[in-house]
């Protein structure tokens, strides 16, 4: 993966592909949304950019935390799958697409049980045409532990799985983004929205959680405890972190994986990333030394993230035999 030499560090480059690095090179053709009611009676918004081709391949791609289609690496996708005509769904984890969910839940970083019924229901409108996933941060980590758990039978669904970013060890990665700059540039921003919601949630919902400790917290650590893991059935946040966590389960992987991890990510620290003894022979490691979280920009200022999706969707459709 290469990187703008003129953007140095971790940190600026993860703002700078967030905010200031193009996305795109021109316009995007226009994305149609679908309403899904879920399997208990609640709904997700999937927005979709299909080509007109037949047979074309189709990739399913999720999220990361308080993220959506407007995210820029989402946006990036979308450029990608015009190019290479590659029909484009994006699934909103409950709560993320501008209106909130019905039920108490919302998502967590080992919703796998969701990721499953998501990829069935493309899986159907697929047919015959072949489909991949990839899943950016805390849904990288989502469709990794689906992959493990499932093993052999995630070949009924997919035919190649991608993670970019993924804190892949939740233990490891929640404690960092509640340390040092880490706890000043990004926890703040993550908790702002997360906060609004679960005061949304508290008025329809007051019994499902501590609303006061979920509005005090000062890190994910604190909030995951007092809002996540209550929420979503976990005993505590360490048994949500715990329990959630795909990297126990790569070696369960049976399909072409990739997994793009930058060595100076801010909120995935380096000793947590996996090596290629804590994977199954089907997955692929990209552990560049730079890129931040979700960076990766390339070219000359003010830059651009495209060549993530270029990269990342060439190696999806070559893992699928979809491309020489």
């Amino acid at each position: 993966m290469q990187q703008a030499l003129w953007l140095p560090g971790g940190h600026v480059q993860t703002i700078w592909g967030a905010k200031l690095a193009r996305t795109h090179d021109g316009r995007l053709a226009p994305m149609q949304r679908q309403r899904w009611t879920t399997p208990d009676g609640d709904w997700i918004d999937v927005d979709i950019q299909q080509t007109l081709s037949e047979n074309r391949p189709h990739l399913v791609l999720f999220h990361g935390l308080e993220g959506s289609s407007q995210s820029h690496y989402a946006q990036a996708f979308r450029r990608w799958a015009q190019l290479e005509k590659v029909n484009l769904w994006m699934p909103h984890f409950r709560g993320c697409s501008g209106q909130d969910n019905d039920l108490p839940r919302a998502y967590h970083s080992g919703d796998h049980a969701e990721i499953d019924w998501i990829l069935a229901q493309v899986v159907k409108h697929a047919q015959e045409a072949k489909v991949c996933a990839a899943g950016v941060s805390l849904g990288g980590n989502a469709l990794m532990l689906w992959a493990g758990l499932q093993g052999q039978r995630a070949s009924n669904k997919v035919h190649a799985v991608a993670s970019i970013s993924s804190p892949l060890d939740l233990m490891g990665s929640g404690l960092a983004l509640g340390q040092g700059l880490n706890r000043w540039l990004y926890t703040p921003m993550f908790l702002k929205t997360m906060k609004a919601k679960a005061q949304r949630k508290a008025k329809r919902f007051s019994q499902s959680f501590d609303l006061q400790r979920a509005l005090q917290a000062k890190d994910l650590y604190a909030f995951d405890d007092a809002f996540t893991a209550p929420v979503h059935g976990f005993a505590d946040v360490r048994d949500y972190w715990t329990r959630a966590s795909a990297k126990p389960h790569l070696t369960g992987i049976t399909v072409p994986a990739l997994i793009l991890n930058a060595r100076n990510d801010p909120f995935v620290p380096a000793w947590t990333l996996p090596d290629q003894q804590a994977v199954s022979p089907e997955v692929t490691l990209w552990q560049p030394a730079q890129g931040g979280h979700v960076g990766f920009v390339r070219g000359h200022f003010p830059g651009q993230v495209w060549g993530l999706a270029d990269d990342v969707g060439k190696w999806l459709l070559q893992a699928s035999g979809q491309q020489e």
